[in-house]
């Protein structure tokens, strides 16, 4: 049996708390992965609702610190799966994460999605739902 799992890394705040679920949510997508000896796709999105688009804004350089914090996660992602004999596919985007996580989970095929605790729209988790057969954040599991 193979998986194709999604794991969403945006959305969460550089806080210690927000790096052990960060962590915990890699762990929880590898672990998925190895069971259904399947692969893993981690998707990092610089909300561009939240920074704007580089060229038409004085945020660039907040851009750039979360586009950099969004390569840092997705290597060590990819490592973590090198580890463990896991490929982890990555991807960094610039969009609405509302709109990006549903089109590559529909885009890959995803099987299952791994979401760090951000609060996801009720709209943006049916669409999900209808993509995957699990949607997961750590600790609570909503599937169809």
């Amino acid at each position: 049996m193979t998986g194709t799992i999604l794991l969403s890394l945006g959305g969460v705040d550089s806080t210690e708390a927000a790096t052990t679920e960060i962590d915990h949510a890699i762990e929880y997508a590898l672990d998925v992965a190895q069971r259904r000896g399947g692969a893993v796709h981690a998707l990092y999105v610089v909300d561009t609702g939240r920074y704007g688009e580089p060229a038409l804004s004085s945020t660039e350089i907040l851009i750039d610190d979360a586009e950099d914090a969004g390569h840092d996660l997705l290597v060590e992602a990819e490592a973590r799966g090198r580890k463990r004999g896991i490929r982890v596919h990555t991807r960094c985007c610039h969009g609405r994460p509302n709109e990006e996580l549903p089109a590559y989970a529909a885009e890959i095929d995803a099987d299952a999605v791994v979401l760090t605790g951000r609060r996801v729209p009720g709209r943006v988790r049916r669409e999900l739902e209808r993509t995957a057969d699990t949607v997961v954040t750590p600790g609570a599991v909503v599937g169809r």
